[in-house]
């Protein structure tokens, strides 16, 4: 079996494209939408529910 460049190639594109399926696939899995729906809302969160933790509280002192 002797590969050439344009093999290697087609290899790498077929891996690529394999690789994007499974994103594609873990991204929009339906269950994950709860935990993509919790995520996006982070940037609206007011803190209070990390007012409990010490770890937390330390970097405010």
């Amino acid at each position: 079996m002797n590969l050439d460049i344009t093999d290697f190639r087609s290899i790498a594109t077929v891996l690529c494209f394999v690789a994007f399926l499974g994103v594609t696939w873990w991204a929009y899995a339906p269950g994950r939408r709860q935990q993509f729906d919790e995520a996006a809302r982070l940037p609206f969160a007011d803190g209070s529910a990390n007012e409990n933790d010490p770890k937390e509280n330390a970097h405010h002192e």
